[in-house]
C-alpha cells in the first residue's frame, strides 16, 4: 500500500513539473485543430523512406521504453492531459500519454547531426553516378541544357527550402513550432479533413516508383558498361544485366542496411575519383574541343526527355524533413541547401559542358563509353561496382514501403503480413523480394535505354516530388504568412513543372514503345 501511495506522489509531482512545457503545446495543437488539421490516424501513418522510417522506429523506440518504465511504477491518472491537446501522431494514438517524457529530452538522447554531416548526405544524393547522362542532355539542348542545370538547382533548392517550412507552423506567439516529420504528414495535412489519407497515398506511390526505377537504372547501366568494357566478348548487354542481377539477387535476404552502409562512403569517394578522371582526360583534349558544336537551339523530340534527366539528378526532397529533423541546428539547413546546390550546379555544369566539347555528336548515353578502351575498362568496372552496391540502398527501401502499406498496416493491409511470430521472413515474403529482382531485371533487359528510363523517372516522379508537390503544399498550408513574391514563385514552379513533367513523359513514353517494339522484335 505504502509503495503504491508513494508512486501516485512520484507520479503526481512528475506531471506538476511539466504542466507548463504541456500547456504551450496545448494551445498550438489546440489552435491547429480549430483551424481543421486532424490527428494522424494509423492510415497516414505509412512509412515512404529508409531514413525516416529508421529515425520513426528509434523515436518510437525511446518512447516505448518511457513507457514501460512508467507502467512499472504504476498507471498514470492523466492529470497532465489537457484539453485540446491533438498531438501529430503518426501511430495513431491520440493524444500523447502525460508520463511521456517531453521531447526535448528525447531530442537531447538522440544523436544528431551537424549541417556538415547533413551536407555531405544531400550531396551524396545529387551528386551520385546519374550525373554521367548530364552530357547527352546538353547535347540536344546545347546552351538551354546548361540553363536548365542552373535552373533546376536553383528551383530545387527553394522547394526543399519550402517543403520543410510545411513542416512548422506558428503558434499563439508568433514562434515556429515543428508539427510535422514528414513529406506524407505534409501531403495528408493538405488533403485534411476530407480526404486525411490521400496525400499520403500519392507520395507512397510516387517514392516507390522512384525507388524501383532507379534499382533499374542500375541494372541498365551495369550491363551497359561492362558491354562496353569488354566489346571483344561474345557477351550482349542483356546477358551482362543477368549476370549483374545474380549478384544482386542476395539483396532478398536483407534485414538491414548495415553490412551495406559501410561501403557507402568508399563508394561515394570512388565516384569522385571516376568523375575527376573524366574531367582530367577531356582537359588533356582542350585543344580540340568542339566550341561550334554547343549552339542555342535544341532537339524538340529528344529535348524534353533531358529535361526529366536533369531533374533527377537534383532529387533529394523525399528525404530533406527527416535530414533537418536530425540537424543539430535546424537554423543552418537553409545556408546548408544553398551551398550544396552551388556547389551542384558548378560541378555538373562543368562536368557536362567539359565532356560534350570533348566528343561533341559523339556523346553517349553514359559519358563513360566514350572513354579510350584503355581505360574505358577500368573506369567502367569501378562504376559497375558503384552501382552494384548502391542498388540496395533503394531496393530496401521501396521493400520497407511496400511491405509496410500492402501487409503491415495496423490490421488494414491487403494481404496477410509477410513476417512470423518471432520475425522471421516467410517464404513467400521471400519469394515476393526475389520477383521485384526479376522485375528490375525484365525492365532492364527491355528497355536498356539509360537515358530514356531517366528521363522517364525524372518526368514523372522526379518533376512531382521536387516541382510541383513541394509548390502546391506551400500555397495550401503557409497561404496567410506569404508574400506576393513567394505566391509568384510557387505558381510559377508548379507552372513550368507540370509543363515540362507533361512534355518529358509524353516523349519518354514515346521512346520507351519504340524501344520495347525494337527489343521485341530483335
Amino acid at each position: 500500500m505504502a509503495h503504491l501511495i508513494r508512486h501516485k506522489l512520484t507520479n503526481k509531482l512528475t506531471n506538476a513539473a511539466h504542466t507548463v512545457s504541456n500547456k504551450s503545446q496545448a494551445k498550438v495543437s489546440g489552435v491547429f485543430a480549430r483551424l481543421g488539421f486532424q490527428a494522424a490516424t494509423d492510415e497516414e501513418g505509412l512509412g515512404f523512406a529508409e531514413c525516416d522510417d529508421l529515425d520513426y522506429d528509434y523515436r518510437q523506440g525511446m518512447q516505448m521504453d518511457v513507457l514501460q518504465g512508467e507502467e512499472e511504477g504504476g498507471h498514470m491518472e492523466g492529470e497532465g492531459e489537457l484539453e485540446g491537446d491533438s498531438h501529430y501522431q503518426r501511430d495513431g494514438t491520440g493524444r500523447r500519454p502525460s508520463s511521456m517524457k517531453p521531447s526535448a529530452s528525447l531530442d537531447v538522447d538522440k544523436p544528431k547531426i551537424t549541417s556538415w554531416e547533413a551536407g555531405w548526405n544531400v550531396t551524396n544524393a545529387i551528386q551520385g553516378m546519374f550525373v554521367l547522362g548530364l552530357p547527352y542532355a546538353i547535347l540536344h539542348g546545347g546552351y538551354l541544357g546548361l540553363f536548365l542545370i542552373i535552373f533546376a538547382a536553383v528551383v530545387c533548392c527553394y522547394t526543399g527550402k519550402i517543403l520543410i517550412a510545411c513542416l512548422y507552423e506558428e503558434n499563439e506567439d508568433g514562434i515556429k513550432v515543428r508539427v510535422r516529420d514528414s513529406y506524407v504528414d505534409i501531403a495528408n495535412a493538405c488533403c485534411a479533413p476530407r480526404f486525411p489519407a490521400l496525400g499520403g497515398h500519392v507520395v507512397n506511390v510516387a517514392q516507390i516508383i522512384e525507388l524501383v526505377m532507379t534499382c533499374i537504372l542500375y541494372v541498365v547501366v551495369s550491363g551497359n558498361l561492362m558491354y562496353n568494357s569488354f566489346p571483344g566478348f561474345p557477351v550482349s548487354q542483356k546477358a551482362w544485366s543477368v549476370v549483374a542481377t545474380l549478384a544482386l539477387l542476395p539483396c532478398a535476404f536483407l534485414k538491414n542496411l548495415k553490412a551495406v552502409s559501410k561501403f557507402s562512403l568508399l563508394c561515394t569517394l570512388a565516384h569522385f575519383v571516376i568523375n575527376v578522371l573524366v574531367i582530367a582526360y577531356c582537359l588533356s583534349r582542350a585543344r580540340d574541343w568542339a566550341w561550334e558544336k554547343v549552339k542555342f537551339y535544341i532537339d524538340v523530340k529528344k529535348f524534353p526527355i533531358s529535361i526529366g534527366i536533369i531533374v533527377f539528378s537534383y532529387t533529394s526532397q523525399i528525404f530533406l524533413p527527416s535530414l533537418e529533423g536530425n540537424m543539430q541546428k535546424p537554423s543552418e539547413f537553409h545556408c546548408m541547401m544553398d551551398w550544396t546546390h552551388i556547389a551542384a550546379c558548378v560541378l555538373k555544369g562543368l562536368f557536362a559542358l567539359v565532356a560534350y566539347l570533348t566528343w561533341a555528336d559523339a556523346t553517349k548515353e553514359v559519358i563513360t563509353d566514350n572513354l579510350p578502351s584503355t581505360i574505358r575498362a577500368v573506369v567502367n568496372i569501378f562504376l559497375v561496382a558503384k552501382a552494384l552496391l548502391s542498388y540496395p540502398l533503394p531496393f530496401f527501401a521501396a521493400v520497407e514501403v511496400l511491405e509496410k502499406s500492402l501487409f503491415q498496416d495496423g490490421g488494414r493491409a491487403f494481404f496477410p503480413d509477410c513476417y512470423g511470430p518471432t520475425g522471421q521472413l516467410k517464404s513467400w515474403g521471400l519469394g515476393l523480394r526475389i520477383a521485384l529482382v526479376v522485375f528490375t531485371l525484365l525492365m532492364a533487359v527491355f528497355v536498356p535505354h539509360f537515358a530514356l528510363l531517366m528521363g522517364l523517372t525524372g518526368s514523372l516522379t522526379g518533376a512531382g516530388l521536387c516541382f510541383l508537390l513541394p509548390s502546391l503544399f506551400h500555397l495550401k498550408l503557409q497561404w496567410r504568412n506569404l508574400m506576393w513574391h513567394h505566391v509568384f514563385f510557387d505558381v510559377a514552379i508548379f507552372v513550368i513543372g507540370g509543363i515540362c513533367a507533361i512534355s518529358g513523359f509524353i516523349h519518354s513514353i514515346e521512346g520507351l514503345i519504340e524501344a520495347f517494339r525494337y527489343n521485341l522484335h530483335d
